[in-house]
């Protein structure tokens, strides 16, 4: 594992806008998602949209191809692709899912970049309808964190990545975010990490309603010059006090 871990979360973060709204916006959901909105967790209720358009002949081809219109900023691509050029090990933690996350990754040419992704799972099944499935499944013992959504423990994830590094070997982490899912991973950075919340997002409002318990440095930025610039910096400034040590 690299010595500078990068994590970045998904909708609002690494794209601008929200994976699911799009799709639910683009393929003509936008009626049925809000009569269903208070009857479903999230988790359940992109999956019965997902049902939903396999009901109107809509396959997971024409899905992807929906997703190919997602925007992702140039500069955050261009982070993406410098700090994985620096020797950084970069993941993406997200309560999107898997088909949404890799099939954007692929068409922006960054999946490659990316070590691991943490994510709601999902499959094509043999009808060929996209089903999509909470990451904490019923195999799982519940997180039982009061942070996050019963689907998915962002603290718990990120607990276990650093449990991953051999004991010999010191990590640093940057943590780049802006929900509210994100600030339970944020109570688990210490004090030579960074976390780089999206100003004026749930994440930033969490972390300044109480600063005292954020360990982690904080940057906050705003857009996708900002994070490019603050990212490869830290990078850069941890890369040179480890090369002192």
């Amino acid at each position: 594992m690299a010595a500078i871990v990068v994590v970045f979360d998904f909708d609002r973060t690494l794209i601008d806008g929200d994976s699911d709204s799009w799709v639910v916006t683009e393929m003509g959901l936008s009626d049925l998602f809000h009569q269903l909105r208070s009857t479903l967790p999230w988790n359940s209720l992109m999956d019965r949209m997902m049902k939903e358009l396999h009901s109107r002949g809509e396959t997971a081809d024409d899905i992807a191809e929906c997703l190919k219109k997602t925007p992702v900023h140039p500069r955050i691509a261009a982070a993406i692709k410098a700090a994985r050029a620096l020797g950084c090990d970069l993941r993406i933690l997200s309560d999107a899912n898997q088909f949404f996350i890799e099939k954007i990754l692929e068409y922006h040419d960054l999946l490659g970049c990316f070590s691991k992704i943490y994510t709601n799972p999902t499959f094509v099944d043999e009808e060929g309808r996209l089903r999509i499935f909470p990451y904490h499944g019923s195999t799982l013992s519940p997180h039982g964190c009061s942070l996050c959504p019963s689907n998915l423990c962002k603290g718990q994830v990120l607990n276990n990545i650093q449990a991953s590094a051999p004991e010999s070997e010191r990590q640093n982490f940057i943590y780049l975010g802006d929900g509210s899912g994100d600030y339970c991973p944020t109570l688990k950075l210490g004090d030579k990490d960074y976390v780089m919340p999206r100003k004026n997002y749930p994440l930033w409002n969490c972390i300044f309603s109480d600063r005292a318990f954020v360990k982690a440095e904080v940057r906050e930025w705003s857009n996708g010059e900002e994070l490019e610039g603050i990212l490869l910096h830290l990078i850069n400034r941890i890369s040179s006090e480890r090369s002192m040590l």
